[in-house]
């Protein structure tokens, strides 16, 4: 999955006199495990982002179809199977753990589906903004969720939202393109801000659909978020957005 920057990389090591991960977060896979609800809620957590990896690789193969020079043709198709080799190593875990890839995948196609369906970009740059910004957005909201997470499960969601090479791929072609026509700027604004919209409102129905990561995530297993810290998340998610708009030259 394409993201920007790490900046609120939430699993990372404690500060210096910071207290380090508790409970389930404390704990390896097969520590963890022992809870069923936990189990389902990771095998849905991977399932998503298993699907999202493999929308993404499609994705990023048409792009590079519109792409106007063979060099930019040959960016997007490395990056694609950069996605394409995240997904097989989710979906290899997804064995690991006695889930069947397939079934684990299958409830987040419809909503994931739509959400490409809806933002479908017209030309090469709305598809640059919409990977840069729409999946960091949902890399943001799993990197928060990793912070959670077991040991073994944590470092494998963070591997697989390594940036592929996309971020400073888009800056630069975005920047640029503006630089040379300044209206570009104003259609490509209005285009980000409604990939926020959709994609924050296809996060929140993701997880209200599955009780396993819905439980998780407020809080019944994992260590999860109260209430209040699911709205502070989504604040932070916002502020990261912001970030990015401007490192695009755009306004948020």
């Amino acid at each position: 999955m394409t993201t920007s920057d790490n900046a609120s990389d939430t699993a990372g090591p404690a500060a210096e006199g910071t207290p380090g991960p508790t409970g389930i977060a404390a704990r390896d896979w097969a520590e963890a495990s022992a809870d069923p609800q936990y189990r389902a809620a990771v095998a849905d957590l991977l399932g998503a982002l298993a699907y999202g990896e493999l929308a993404a690789f499609e994705r990023l193969a048409e792009d590079a179809k519109l792409a106007p020079t063979l060099a930019d043709k040959a960016a997007l198709a490395k990056m694609a199977s950069a996605e394409f080799h995240h997904f097989e190593q989710l979906r290899d875990r997804l064995g690991e753990i006695g889930a069947e890839p397939t079934e684990a995948m299958e409830p987040f196609v419809a909503a994931l589906d739509g959400f490409h369906r809806q933002t479908a970009p017209s030309d090469w740059l709305e598809g640059l903004v919409k990977a840069y910004v729409g999946d960091s957005i949902a890399s943001d909201f799993y990197r928060e969720v990793a912070a959670r997470l077991d040991k073994d499960t944590r470092e494998l969601v963070l591997a697989v939202l390594d940036d592929t090479g996309h971020a400073g791929f888009a800056v630069e072609k975005v920047r640029a393109a503006i630089e040379a026509e300044p209206r570009v700027g104003g259609r490509l604004a209005l285009w980000a801000r409604r990939l926020m919209g959709e994609a924050l409102s296809q996060s929140q129905r993701v997880v209200a659909d599955r009780d396993a990561l819905s439980t998780m995530l407020v809080g019944g297993v994992a260590d999860g978020f109260d209430l209040a810290e699911v709205g502070r998340m989504f604040s932070r998610i916002t502020e990261a957005h912001t970030k990015r708009m401007a490192a695009l030259g755009l306004a948020a």
